[in-house]
């Protein structure tokens, strides 16, 4: 766990100070259990491995909106409303 976020998040983003660190890592941490896809859970989230996985959408017939996380350093899609 600690190599991800090293990798992903603080070696492409400058830290001012603790309070910078804590809500930056608390951010990334709702995307990497919320959203973000793992190869041990079969490309699904921590959250959808307990649910089970999503139906899938023909996104031919959706638009997809993209949602910045940390300024743009990652990014979740969603279909759009």
């Amino acid at each position: 766990m600690i190599g991800t976020p090293r990798r992903e998040l603080l070696d492409r983003m400058p830290i001012l100070d603790e309070r910078h660190l804590r809500r930056t890592l608390t951010r990334y941490l709702e995307h990497y259990n919320g959203a973000r896809p793992h190869r041990g859970l079969r490309q699904l989230s921590p959250s959808q491995a307990e649910t089970g996985p999503p139906s899938p959408v023909d996104l031919a017939s959706h638009r997809v909106h993209r949602r910045p996380i940390l300024g743009g350093l990652v990014n979740e899609y969603r279909i759009a409303s």
